[in-house]
This record gives structure tokens, C-alpha cells and sequence, in this order.
């Protein structure tokens, strides 16, 4: 038994649930970038999964799981890419979520994040 709080199991589950709604995004090379590292790198392009980041399969996962707990609504605090992920999550998964965003966030984040169809609540930015 895995002493991990996630098991090998729970990772595949996940990667079976959320299948159907993500992209297979693909890993990359370069040889200048392994020439200047001195080893062979790969990339995961997850500027292509949707929402634009890896977020989207977590927060779908966390989305699915909720629902099946009886969850209604989901709600995090964003000024971009968790905020986009989760609206389009919660969408996908037949519940609400409900973004709080600083007023500072970029108002194209603020749209695709509305454009998933949660609700944005505004936020002022406090610094000390």
C-alpha cells in the first residue's frame, strides 16, 4: 500500500474521468535547449490544454469529485488561469462557480473567465 495520499490508481481514475474533456497535449524537444543544458529536456505543452494551462485537469477532477459529494457550486479566488479553469470545470461537470477577482486582474482574463460561464465578484487589492 502507497503511503502517498494519491495512489497510482487514484492518478489513473482521474486521467479515465477527465479523458474525454481534455486535450492530449504534446511533449516536445529541442536540441539547442539540450546542447545548452548539457542533457535532453522535454516539454509538456500545456499551453494547449484548454482554458491554455495544466489547471484545467485538476480542477475538472476536483470539479467531478465535488459533484459526486453533492456540491453544487465551486468557488476560488483568481486573477487568470485558475479562475478560467474552474469555470470551465465546474461548466463541464453541470455545476456553478463563482470567481472572486481582484478589479486589478486583466480585463481578457476577466472575460474568459465570464466567457465559461461563472460568476465574477470583484475585488479590491490590499497591500501592507
Amino acid at each position: 500500500a502507497s503511503k502517498l495520499p494519491v495512489s497510482l490508481v487514484d492518478v489513473q481514475r482521474a486521467a479515465e474521468l477527465i479523458g474525454p474533456y481534455i486535450h492530449r497535449t504534446p511533449v516536445m524537444s529541442s536540441a539547442c535547449l539540450d546542447g545548452l543544458a548539457g542533457r535532453s529536456l522535454l516539454f509538456k505543452c500545456e499551453l494547449l490544454q484548454k482554458t491554455g494551462s495544466f489547471k484545467a485537469r485538476g480542477l475538472l477532477n476536483g470539479a467531478f469529485a465535488a459533484k459526486a459529494r453533492g456540491i453544487g457550486t465551486v468557488v476560488t479566488h483568481s486573477s487568470g488561469n485558475a479562475g478560467q479553469a474552474l469555470a470551465w470545470a465546474a461548466s463541464r461537470a453541470g455545476m456553478q462557480a463563482v470567481v472572486v477577482v481582484p478589479r486589478s486582474a486583466p480585463a481578457i482574463k476577466k472575460a474568459a473567465i465570464a466567457g465559461y460561464g461563472a460568476e465574477i465578484v470583484v475585488c479590491e487589492v490590499e497591500t501592507q
